[in-house]
């Protein structure tokens, strides 16, 4: 069903891509990208970020929602990087964990996207899809990580991720999902719970 899927974010470096994440909570990557072409035009490296002021940077990405904090997180972020790093974004999870503005999924993300290293990051596609398909039961993002960690094999786990999240996006939506589209409904709970008596998707 999404045989390109991948991230869909817009990105030259490690750096940018971890500025797109922390501007993508609550907002759509579509919006996202249309900003950073914007925003990474002009201060595209750690070095250019820092010579906006909180005020201008908030003016950059205000469509993006929550720009007070994220400008703010970026920035700091930024100045971590600069000061402690050399400009250049770790590659160690727990590193990046430590920044302002990057929690675990942030962090999962990067490391998986950038990096290439295996991780699951558990957005809120991630979350309700492996509800629905029984993957998981767990409350919290991190359990339905180390739920997935447990079921999959290492070597699939990024993959599995951008799998998720397609399918979270295009088929699987929190409303009205498109079950007449989708090609798990014999495994899915969430099918079997509201669709009862129904036909499985032909084929």
């Amino acid at each position: 069903m999404h045989p390109n899927a991948e991230c869909e974010l817009t990105f030259s470096t490690p750096y940018q891509l971890l500025v797109a994440v922390i501007l993508s909570a609550q907002c759509t990557d579509k919006r996202v990208n249309l900003v950073t072409k914007e925003l990474f035009a002009k201060w595209g490296t750690p070095q250019e970020m820092l010579t906006l002021s909180p005020e201008s940077l908030e003016k950059e990405i205000k469509s993006c929602g929550f720009y007070h904090n994220k400008a703010k997180n970026i920035l700091a972020m930024t100045e971590i990087l600069v000061d402690r790093f050399g400009g250049e974004v770790p590659k160690d999870r727990d590193i990046l964990e430590t920044l302002p503005g990057v929690g675990r999924k942030t962090a999962n993300v990067v490391y998986a996207v950038a990096f290439g290293g295996n991780a699951i990051a558990v957005d809120t596609h991630v979350f309700r899809l492996s509800h629905r398909l029984a993957l998981s039961d767990a409350d919290t993002p991190f359990g339905v990580e180390r739920d997935l960690m447990a079921r999959f094999p290492e070597k699939d786990w990024s993959h599995l991720h951008h799998l998720l999240i397609h399918h979270g996006r295009y088929i699987c939506k929190a409303q009205s999902p498109k079950c007449e589209e989708c090609l798990l409904t014999e495994s899915c709970a969430y099918y079997s719970d509201n669709h009862k008596g129904e036909s499985v998707r032909a084929n």
